[in-house]
């Protein structure tokens, strides 16, 4: 094997990858595996989390299922529960779920605001929290959190989701001025528009996504293998000097 293959080389580590049922999620989930990881994917839909693990099990690695909705207190612990008790450890924990509504800060509902801060924020805040002394007792880890470049860019009627975000970044800075000191890397990715299920139900529309599309000096929107790629730079012995960085995978967006 070439050595900067071993330098990204996932094998015999163990990934936790939130959200894993669809979209961003279960690329990183068949990447991850596809570099050597088994894969715990959560989330809460069944059949999208059987289609996670047969892509997993197709490039020969272990893939366990953990259905919890990540919106209540006790979803991200049963889930960092379930992971431990089956395997121990975790490596590296990717918060990849997140959910918005689109709704302008005058018509914003409390309960939208509550639930979209609930997984976007607080979910990955417990699941760190759960995960990482035993990465603490190990001395290494790998913690991925998927922001947004709207953490950046202000967004009408995203204002839930953009608090969210720029609080997750935050979360990120904190994770390593806490952490770093025994070896666990903390960044967060922030990706432009990418289509995905979510993505669709903003952006789909021609007249709203075409000129969100001409902002990016790209030209095109983003492509969920491409986010994945990253995350499995950051969740490598390739990435070991990066932690407490914000990185933006954009087309440029956030450039102009």
């Amino acid at each position: 094997m070439a050595e900067f293959v071993e330098r990204f080389s996932l094998t015999g580590k163990k990934a936790l990858v939130t959200g894993g049922s669809k979209g961003i999620g279960a690329e990183i989930c068949r990447v991850l595996a596809d570099a050597g990881a088994d894969i715990v994917a959560v989330a809460r839909d069944h059949e999208g989390l059987q289609q996670a693990k047969a892509a997993v099990e197709a490039k020969g690695r272990r893939c366990l299922l953990v259905e919890a909705d990540l919106a209540t207190v006790e979803g991200p612990k049963e889930a960092a529960r379930s992971a431990l008790a089956a395997w121990g450890n975790i490596d590296i924990l990717v918060n990849n779920a997140g959910i918005t509504a689109i709704e302008s800060i005058l018509e914003a509902k409390v309960e939208s605001w509550d639930r979209i801060m609930a997984v976007n924020l607080r979910a990955p805040f417990l699941l760190a929290q759960a995960l990482a002394p035993a990465m603490i007792e190990r001395r290494a880890g790998k913690i991925v959190n998927i922001s947004s470049q709207t953490s950046a860019v202000a967004l009408d009627r995203h204002a839930a989701y953009m608090a969210s975000k720029n609080g997750l970044n935050a979360l990120t800075k904190v994770m390593t001025v806490e952490w770093a000191q025994y070896n666990i890397q903390s960044n967060a990715v922030c990706p432009t528009v990418i289509m995905t299920p979510m993505g669709e139900m903003v952006w789909g529309d021609p007249k709203v996504g075409d000129p969100m599309r001409a902002k990016i000096p790209l030209g095109r929107f983003g492509k969920t293998v491409e986010i994945a790629d990253l995350v499995l730079f950051l969740a490598s012995p390739a990435s070991d000097l990066i932690t407490g960085q914000v990185i933006f995978a954009d087309g440029g967006y956030t450039a102009v």
